[in-house]
């Protein structure tokens, strides 16, 4: 904008031709030159130079915005860009839709917890034809631990979409030609193979992050990730409630966090991703919150896990406040590191 030609300002003629004729012919030339500047050099007083300079900043500065139209334009790019509905029902409605294109979702809990559940349960639903209520979709799941099963992926298919499952060729079509399954031996392997593609060794996470978002954001697909859990120090106290937002360090209070467990990839990593969900156990019970979500409130809902993947036991969510929004509680937990990473490729 500031290098359009001040022929087309719309200044008066007199004055368009006085720019002119001492070479200020951009926009940006006349705005670098302070007013006193422009009247000594164009021999104009100052009421002239303060009307054109405000004329062409008017014309090249874009169009001020108030923070409700910036809040409407959003709300309506996310409904334009897309979800992948979850299946359940609470969740989606919380989330406004489901999982949300072009950003990075991700999916905290201890192992066992349901987190492989959840992400075989949407690998079926973004690979079903869209007259089924899916996305007609590919999906990548990269499976650093392991944990992919055929077997319980054929199970969850046929009690989740019985009348859709056992249509011929159905299974195959969506199984065998739509989910690609890669299986590196560790995340390092992984990196590895990205670094041959041209990836930074300096600091690997943060290129992972960088990548995936890019990936989300330029593809406009859902990305789903994975993140273990390890035992919260007194220090990490402060650096991960990213939720809450004190740096206020309780050193001799620790005990108040009954579960003692945080994220394990760490702070840069949960500012990356757009949507945080927790899975964890309370007396035994499953719940699945929303810890983090530009547009919902945090709520947490009961859940089971059945033989058709994970169920809700009550659509509607119980809100969480404070220090429980960010707190992720467990029975038990393993201390197994790692990240899974699921991309859905619309064809």
């Amino acid at each position: 904008m500031a290098s359009r030609p001040i022929s087309e300002m719309g200044l008066p003629k007199s004055i368009a031709n006085v720019f002119a004729a001492r070479s200020i012919k951009t926009a940006k030339d006349a705005l670098s030159l302070t007013e006193f500047d422009l009247m000594e050099l164009a021999d104009m007083g100052l009421a002239e130079v303060t009307s054109a300079l405000a004329h062409i900043s008017e014309r090249v500065s874009p169009p001020y915005q108030t923070a409700l139209s910036l809040l409407e334009q959003r709300i309506q790019n996310e409904q334009l860009a897309g979800h992948l509905p979850t299946g359940l029902k609470g969740l989606d409605e919380a989330l406004f839709g489901g999982i949300p294109f072009g950003v990075i979702t991700e999916l905290v809990g201890p192992a066992g917890i349901g987190k492989t559940q959840f992400c075989l349960k949407l690998s079926l639903l973004a690979s079903l034809p869209t007259r089924h209520g899916g996305l007609d979709a590919q999906v990548i799941y990269i499976d650093v631990e392991s944990k992919f099963s055929s077997k319980r992926l054929i199970e969850i298919g046929a009690q989740s979409f019985p009348e859709i499952f056992y249509t011929r060729g159905m299974a195959q079509e969506q199984m065998a030609g739509r989910i690609l399954v890669l299986r590196p031996a560790s995340l390092a392997e992984f990196t590895e193979r990205e670094f041959e593609h041209g990836a930074s060794k300096i600091n690997p996470l943060g290129w992972h992050i960088s990548f995936l978002k890019s990936v989300g954001e330029l593809s406009r697909i859902p990305i789903v990730v994975t993140n273990q859990v390890r035992s919260q120090s007194s220090d990490d106290t402060w650096r991960y409630n990213f939720q809450v937002g004190t740096r206020h360090r309780d050193l001799e209070d620790t005990s108040k966090y009954d579960s003692q467990l945080i994220a394990a990839l760490g702070i840069h990593w949960a500012h990356a991703v757009t949507i945080r969900l927790i899975l964890e156990t309370i007396s035994g019970e499953r719940f699945i919150k929303v810890a983090k979500s530009p547009m919902s409130p945090a709520l947490a809902f009961p859940f089971s896990i059945t033989s058709s993947g994970i169920s809700l036991l009550n659509d509607d969510g119980i809100e969480v406040v404070g220090q429980e929004i960010s707190t992720i509680h467990c029975d038990g937990h393993s201390e197994i590191i790692h990240s899974d990473t699921l991309q859905f490729h619309r064809q």
